[in-house]
């Protein structure tokens, strides 16, 4: 284990320019999210041509928007972010960055992707299946299959860029796409390289909760509601949401509740294409989910795990290094939360991401 200091991002000199949840509860329904801010779209949200990423544009870094198509035939919608100093004649090293469980490009995952362009790396920042600009139809699916083969349709159009050496892309999954990355890279030996941070395992986590607290039981219960409502959509029911950020606080609003809400629901981070909620429908599915069980196939393609000091889900982090084959790493961020390894830019340790990666991807 590593414990890092960390500095505001600085560009690697004397190289030729380079391409650049809180637990909830609805009746029997338990379910931990990194999910987020206001809206419960029926369909992709229309973009605007301003700038509307939750953090500043750098003026040494390009935004392109992009698509692409996944294996299952959703589009998917991205932003890729070049050096604007790029030298256009090599291909260089990409990396591909998932956002958080509910999230949004133009959230925490826009802003690693325009710190590694800063970096010199091309990086696509894109929105996942069912969510934000991409398509999947209804709306706020959560399907890992879907998720998972995300990165590999990313890694399918990163290795079509003329920009992008295809034999050289790594992966940056934050918070629950953490879990859909390690999953991906399980499976898809293009990935090169990867790295979570604030990662969280979204199988455990909607299975037993945050620290394993839900038990056995109520498990069953939520399954059977989950099953129940099946039967209610077939009938002619609305569909039923399963909140993850907190629309307002209480008095009884945990800790956990307070550090996502001040990310999604207020200036910091909120956006109006990040979700609120996944269907109730979905519970089944998650509950299936076991991103850890194939993690030492990875090997020998290196692991880099990043979680903070304070992190409230800083076990899912530690368990998956402990099972992981070599090489692999872990990085401890004195005095962070989960929540700040999103955005606070002096905290993250970019320094050792672009070590990592400048190693590994060559």
């Amino acid at each position: 284990m590593i414990e890092v200091t960390t500095a505001p991002a600085r560009k690697r000199r004397g190289a030729r320019p380079l391409i650049g949840a809180a637990l909830v509860a609805i009746g029997a329904l338990a379910l931990t999210s990194c999910a987020s801010s206001s809206g419960q779209p029926d369909a992709p949200a229309a973009a605007s041509a301003e700038w509307d990423k939750t953090f500043p544009q750098s003026d040494r870094v390009d935004v392109e928007k992009v698509r692409f198509d996944n294996r299952l035939g959703i589009d998917l919608v991205g932003d890729l972010y070049v050096p604007a100093d790029v030298d256009t004649t090599r291909r260089h090293p990409a990396i591909i960055v998932g956002h958080p469980y509910g999230g949004v490009k133009e959230q925490s995952s826009g802003l690693y992707a325009q710190q590694m362009a800063e970096r010199g790396f091309v990086a696509l920042a894109f929105d996942a299946s069912y969510g934000g600009e991409s398509g999947g139809s209804p709306r706020n699916i959560a399907s890992p299959e879907a998720f998972t083969e995300d990165f590999s349709a990313a890694v399918d159009y990163l290795g079509g860029n003329d920009l992008v050496d295809r034999n050289r892309i790594g992966v940056i999954g934050v918070c629950g796409s953490g879990s859909f990355s390690l999953s991906a890279a399980a499976v898809d030996p293009r990935i090169s390289a990867l790295a979570t941070v604030s990662m969280y395992d979204m199988g455990r986590a909607n299975r037993q909760g945050l620290n394993d607290a839900v038990p056995e039981d109520q498990r069953r219960q939520n399954l059977r509601a989950a099953a129940d409502q099946r039967w209610s959509e077939i009938d002619g029911a609305d569909r039923t949401m399963v909140p993850g950020t907190p629309v307002e606080l209480t008095a009884e609003s945990t800790a956990v509740d307070r550090e996502f809400y001040d990310y999604y629901r207020t200036p910091r981070g909120e956006h109006p294409r990040s979700t609120t909620a996944f269907t109730q429908t979905s519970t089944a599915a998650m509950n299936a989910y076991y991103p850890f069980a194939q993690i030492d196939a990875i090997s020998p393609r290196p692991l880099l795990f990043v979680a903070g000091e304070n992190a409230h889900s800083r076990y899912f982090s530690e368990d998956a290094y402990r099972l992981a084959a070599e090489p692999k790493e872990l990085v401890i961020v004195p005095g962070a939360g989960h929540v700040d390894l999103y955005d606070r830019v002096e905290m993250i340790p970019f320094d050792a991401l672009d070590q990592f990666f400048t190693t590994n991807l060559g």
